[in-house]
């Protein structure tokens, strides 16, 4: 059985916010992995986890969301705990926001209520917002293009979990880097383990030069590049992302990039040996659904680790790893 945190390790995110990857100390990412690890020790073994009893986790979400929003309630619920949900979008306002509400105040109120907050907005900023007006840990389940750091941690246990581990690997990220809060939050974690890593995209979606300016004043190498297959030749991770319509200002701007690059046989046929191909999902079309029975092929495996991931988040912000 694997041994949960020590007492003297929790101490390192308890009472915290997860609002940005960048924002994570390496001692941080490494005890909520060994944390993730010790409950999914727990789900493969059927054990009954009592962590969260008595707690109740609020799960409020301004923006469509399938896997973030569904793996964090599984995860306070196999935790033993409650959860309470507000799930709306601008045109479909079901919350006080309809009557002019503003999420400082909403913030306010909901703090009352609950013991962790996770929340989830189209707008850049709102998590910090959230966290500002909040006494309880607040978890940034992805702000507008902003970040969306739990998803990069799951990408770092999946890649664990694939690979054995991530020092050393090099990484290709390919699609929507501008608008892309995954990639954005994804980086700052893969620069911990000292991966090269390459950008692949059309100009008009490459990575913010600030953030890559960033990682390479820290010694990353960076490579840029609008050439799949050499990518896929000498990377060990894949990492895809959609084109991404909704933060696109105009229609015309989405439909003259959305199938800049396809994932498909082909790409496979000419990949490293062992690479594996992940994606945080939805996908459209970027990649074909006959790469899904290629073993490296792991976004579903991928997505199934948000759960002990968030578990482990939501547990050690609470300090509730019993």
């Amino acid at each position: 059985m694997i041994k949960k945190p020590t007492m003297e390790e929790m101490v390192l995110l308890k009472g915290q916010d997860v609002l940005s990857a960048r924002e994570l100390s390496f001692e941080q990412l490494q005890l909520i992995m060994k944390t993730a690890a010790y409950y999914e020790d727990a789900l493969v073994n059927k054990r009954r986890l009592y962590d969260m009893d008595g707690k109740i986790m609020a799960s409020l979400f301004f923006e469509p969301s399938t896997r973030t929003r569904l793996s964090f309630e599984a995860a306070m619920q196999r935790l033993g705990g409650n959860v309470i949900t507000v799930s709306e979008t601008p045109q479909m306002q079901t919350s006080s926001t309809a009557k002019g509400e503003t999420l400082h105040d909403a913030i306010k109120v909901v703090d009352g209520y609950v013991d962790v907050i996770v929340v989830r907005s189209p707008i850049k900023g709102a998590a910090q917002e959230a966290a500002d007006a909040a006494d309880h840990p607040v978890i940034n389940a992805g702000d507008g293009t902003g970040q969306h750091p739990t998803q990069a941690l799951l990408d770092i246990y999946t890649i664990i979990k694939e690979h054995g581990s991530v020092e050393g690997l090099k990484v290709a990220l390919l699609g929507d880097l501008k608008y892309g809060r995954t990639v954005h939050s994804l980086v700052y974690l893969l620069k911990h383990y000292g991966c090269d890593m390459i950008f692949v995209a059309p100009p008009q979606l490459k990575m913010p030069e600030e953030i890559t300016a960033e990682l390479k004043e820290d010694g990353i190498k960076i490579e840029e590049t609008t050439d799949l297959k050499a990518a896929v030749a000498e990377a060990d991770i894949l990492y895809v992302t959609r084109i991404q319509r909704e933060r696109f200002p105009s229609k015309e701007e989405y439909e003259s990039v959305k199938d800049s690059y396809i994932v498909n046989d082909e790409i496979v046929a000419v990949a490293k040996k062992g690479m594996s191909i992940l994606h945080p999902l939805p996908r459209v079309n970027e990649i074909a659904v006959s790469v899904d029975s290629y073993p490296g092929a792991a976004y579903f495996r991928q997505a199934h680790n948000g759960v002990p991931i968030r578990m482990a988040l939501l547990a050690l912000t609470t300090g509730s790893v019993c």
